[in-house]
């Protein structure tokens, strides 16, 4: 029965992701930013068309294991996978730029503002694409650019934030979609949504193509 049910549940996340047209492409890119809480910029970045999923975690420092409450010298990061043939790391920096004061130094590491570079093309992308913003601006960058080392995903109360806060909304999306929540194009899309993120005409295209309980649209209605 057991195996029946996940069978069921499993075949009822593919049908939400192809009715909403978020079927993930076969290959995908990886990029990781810190630009303050981390609540944000997931929220943000989940609603990029493009933005295949996204998820928080704690990266940038040596300490080993962190944690929320133990994070030593490490920073809070939404880390995305994104279609490369639908949006570039450009792409990706110009929205992430937009989504903080980046020539504030923070007041803590943990909100620090960061380009964690997964490979040379995207630190050396990062790095000139920096100065050019500094050009434009006329003001410097409090942004560091480096290198990822590692990456720690955050405990799951943080991922997807924004929906996990709204009623009914949160719970009833976890029990539907299980360990594939934070990993859902779907749900990314959703919480993006609920923060106040994308356009009326996108966020009314998905809810026409879910088949969710009268309840839960009528929550995310009320968000959006």
């Amino acid at each position: 029965m057991a195996d029946s049910n996940a069978s069921r549940t499993a075949s009822t996340i593919q049908s939400l992701e192809r009715d909403a047209g978020t079927v993930p492409p076969s290959e995908t890119a990886t990029a990781t930013f810190g630009a303050g809480c981390f609540w944000g910029p997931d929220a943000r970045f989940g609603a990029l068309e493009g933005v295949v999923r996204t998820r928080v975690g704690y990266a940038g420092g040596t300490t080993p294991e962190p944690s929320y409450y133990a994070l030593g010298d490490h920073t809070e990061v939404v880390q995305l996978e994104y279609d490369p043939d639908e949006l570039s790391y450009e792409d990706l920096l110009e929205t992430y730029w937009s989504t903080h004061d980046w020539a504030s130094t923070a007041p803590k590491r943990q909100y620090r503002s960061i380009v964690l570079a997964h490979d040379d093309d995207q630190y050396e992308t990062a790095v000139r694409r920096r100065t050019a913003l500094e050009d434009r601006a006329g003001r410097s960058a409090a942004t560091d650019v480096e290198q990822l080392e590692s990456f720690t995903r955050a405990e799951e109360y943080h991922q997807k934030y924004e929906l996990r806060s709204t009623p009914v909304v949160g719970d009833e999306l976890e029990a539907l979609y299980g360990d594939a929540f934070v990993d859902s194009t779907v749900v990314a899309r959703l919480n993006g949504f609920a923060a106040g993120h994308g356009d009326p005409a996108q966020r009314d295209e998905l809810l026409a193509a879910l088949d969710l309980p009268p309840t839960v649209r009528m929550e995310l209605r009320r968000r959006f």
